[in-house]
């Protein structure tokens, strides 16, 4: 049976500072406080690590996947298949020069953003047009039945038999616009002039198809185009 002296006798838990040779009390709740505190430290790293993966995730899916490549390159028409119509390269632009027909793509494409630059060289009546996701051209027409982002005055950026895909007042009439056009699947969305145009869904027709600059120079007169850009999406 223990009494008071043999309780005396039993050593006290410590701690010895380093440099010092006085007994100091274990704090046994600075300890716990601390492991809680690093714990803590490790559960806030991983959470983060965890986020970080995740926008990293989220931005690889919804970024484009190709790389932006350009459809011209400012010196020849290597790429570019003319059709019924007559266009050079001019200034570094495409010169869409006379008759009524196509510079279009050698290369069909599905899913993609489009970017360009296009001017009228007329002062009023203006006409002309981007095609797209089209796989052929009907006998005894110069152009295809559809897909067109219109050009012509006062339509700039419309589209037909696509729902939605309509937009007025955002193309500048005798200087430079840019055009950007995403196609994905059955949808489709335009911006002019770094502003956004319309977002529409209903595109029908071959999953791929050319693109081509329309040319109508007897009717709707000349145009420019440059700075062609086109990125592939998966």
């Amino acid at each position: 049976m223990f009494v008071e002296d043999d309780l005396k006798s039993i050593p006290e838990y410590s701690l010895i500072h380093p440099k010092s040779k006085v007994r100091k009390p274990l704090n046994l709740k600075y300890k716990k406080s601390h492991d809680i505190g690093e714990l803590m430290k490790t559960s806030n790293l991983l959470y983060s690590l965890v986020i970080t993966a995740a926008l990293l995730t989220s931005c690889s899916v919804f970024s484009p996947e190709g790389k932006r490549t350009p459809l011209f390159n400012g010196k020849t028409l290597n790429g570019w298949t003319v059709i019924k119509c007559e266009a050079k390269v001019d200034d570094g632009n495409i010169l869409l020069v006379a008759g009524n027909g196509l510079v279009q793509t050698d290369k069909k494409y599905g899913d993609f953003i489009l970017d360009f630059e296009w001017k009228a060289l007329r002062d009023d009546k203006w006409d002309s047009g981007v095609y797209f996701r089209y796989d052929s051209v009907p006998e005894n027409r110069p152009w295809p039945d559809r897909y067109q982002v219109n050009l012509q005055q006062g339509r700039e950026g419309n589209v037909g038999n696509l729902e939605g895909a309509e937009s007025e007042g955002l193309a500048k009439a005798g200087q430079w616009n840019k055009f950007k056009l995403t196609v994905r699947g059955t949808k489709a969305a335009l911006e002019i002039n770094g502003k956004p145009a319309w977002e529409a869904d209903g595109l029908e027709g071959p999953e791929e198809g050319f693109i081509a600059l329309q040319a109508e120079v007897p009717g709707g007169g000349q145009y420019r185009f440059r700075n062609i850009y086109l990125t592939e999406l998966d």
